[in-house]
């Protein structure tokens, strides 16, 4: 039974299938280095909001930039993307017949050019898309709640038919993915992921002659900056040179980036609480003046402590910020950090999720 078990991960019509666990791993890295990198963006726009603000404003398209420089550069020169490449895989186009193997290329040959853009699209747009539809959902879910806008009749059923069609539409999408990844353990399917199957290609290990195709295709680029035979192959193999090395100082930042999310996760650990209470219970400082002289807010804190930093009036629906712990008006509060991304008196980098209603007894 153990036997038959260890063949159900190898299974396949050619030796060079990988198994689920390498698969599924490679899926996981990139989750992975988002949010490292994400929280590097954190830390920097609320060490310094006026000068790396943007990061965290624009970080889901700056990121999505790099993704896509970074997949480039992978999927011409290795068949495959940063991911994939890092765990030894390369993509392939499979015939069309289910029992016979895929064509036989060697990686540095690279895609052929429908199914590259095919696969590019599908690593860079589809994640970027994902990520910007839930918060969407999620904004869309916060102003439904709190009635922040009172939208026209159809608008309000639209978006009300679109809140409640989301969770389904989310659970027919994992759904699949499950699906996928159980008939590629069963020897059913030669894909473990929809995107792959949309992108035509499917997923093999890198033979002995990929590996020497790829030293020999380096020291050919080497030997061809060293002796250029005109400026404008000089530019092109310096410009090649720059790229390559550029690439890899930054799939080798982003394995380092792996490893500082594992130890940032073990860093918020429970392990780590005693000292996070023993922080906390230091006395508290003085409030910071305001960061941003704008014209909507002022750079000092009203007097009275029941006044709204940002109308100037008694506070209505008393919401603080998790990021700051200044309190505002919900309306107020809401407004400034949808459109500025950061909270209106220390100017850290904050977020709609940040809000938190307080409830006092008279309530």
């Amino acid at each position: 039974m153990a036997e038959r078990g260890a063949h159900l991960t190898a299974a396949s019509g050619y030796e060079d299938r990988p198994s689920i666990f390498e698969v599924v791993a490679q899926d996981s890295l990139m989750s992975a280095v988002r949010p490292a990198l994400q929280h590097v963006a954190k830390v920097l726009a609320e060490l310094n909001p006026g000068r790396y603000g943007f990061l965290w404003r624009w970080f889901d398209e700056l990121y999505t930039l790099l993704d896509l420089f970074l997949q480039q550069y992978y999927l011409s020169r290795c068949s495959a993307s940063f991911s994939e490449n890092f765990y030894g895989l390369k993509r392939v186009v499979p015939r069309s017949h289910r029992s016979r193997p895929p064509q036989v290329r060697l990686a540095t040959a690279g895609l052929p050019q429908r199914h590259h853009w095919r696969s590019l699209g599908l690593l860079v747009l589809v994640p970027y898309l994902r990520t910007k539809l839930e918060k969407l959902v999620a904004r869309l879910r916060d102003e439904d709640d709190y009635s922040i806008h009172l939208p026209s009749s159809s608008w309000k059923r639209f978006y009300k038919a679109f809140l409640a069609a989301y969770p389904y539409v989310n659970l027919a999408w994992e759904g699949w993915i499950l699906g996928q990844q159980l008939g590629y353990i069963l020897g059913k399917a030669r894909h473990h992921s929809p995107l792959l199957r949309l992108a035509g290609v499917q997923l093999s290990r890198l033979t002995a002659e990929d590996l020497r195709a790829m030293e020999e295709k380096l020291t050919a680029t080497g030997s061809v900056s060293r002796s250029p035979s005109s400026v404008k192959e000089w530019a092109r193999s310096t410009t090649k040179k720059a790229l390559g090395g550029l690439a890899f100082s930054l799939s080798t930042g982003l394995s380092v980036g792996v490893f500082f999310l594992q130890f940032l996760e073990w860093w918020h650990s429970s392990e780590n609480q005693e000292t996070v209470k023993l922080l906390t219970a230091l006395p508290a400082p003085p409030p910071p003046v305001h960061l941003d002289h704008e014209t909507d807010s002022s750079p000092l804190l009203p007097r009275l402590k029941t006044v709204c930093p940002l109308c100037r009036r008694i506070r209505t629906n008393d919401t603080a910020l998790s990021t700051s712990g200044f309190v505002f008006c919900y309306r107020c509060a809401y407004t400034y950090v949808k459109s500025h991304q950061r909270c209106p008196v220390t100017g850290y980098a904050t977020e709609l999720q940040h809000l938190v209603k307080l409830y006092t007894p008279e309530n």
